[in-house]
């Protein structure tokens, strides 16, 4: 379990690196920058959790396995993001989406964290 917890924090680095990357290029920045914080590794750990998760919804479909991998995201990314922002130190804000629930969640996210979870659940088998 402790390799798959560092392996999920590798993987959520990446992927929120490259995402933020993508939002330099909408926004025209030649620099291409994506950024995460130190925070985020034990948080995107808990993506582990995906592994014995995903034995228990094997039968499912993919549109169950995937929302209910969504709605383990968003818990996690509100718990987390309220514990940290009680703290000030919460290394996102989304105060400024009209879809944001607390400035710690987006809802217009829920299609991106459905693919996520799907990624984890597909990474996680193949790396026992």
């Amino acid at each position: 379990m402790h390799s798959k917890f560092i392996l999920c924090g590798m993987y959520g680095w990446c992927i929120e690196v490259f995402w933020t990357g993508l939002d330099s290029l909408i926004h025209h920045d030649p620099k291409l920058m994506g950024f995460s914080s130190l925070r985020m590794f034990p948080i995107y750990g808990m993506a582990s959790l995906i592994a014995p998760l995903s034995s228990l919804l094997k039968k499912c479909g993919i549109m169950t396995r995937g929302i209910i991998y969504m709605l383990g995201i968003f818990t996690v990314e509100y718990t987390s993001g309220m514990y940290l922002k009680k703290r000030g130190c919460c290394p996102w804000d989304y105060s400024d989406s009209p879809y944001h629930i607390n400035g710690v969640i987006r809802l217009d996210y829920a299609p991106l964290w459905f693919l996520t979870g799907l990624f984890y659940e597909k990474r996680l088998r193949s790396n026992p």
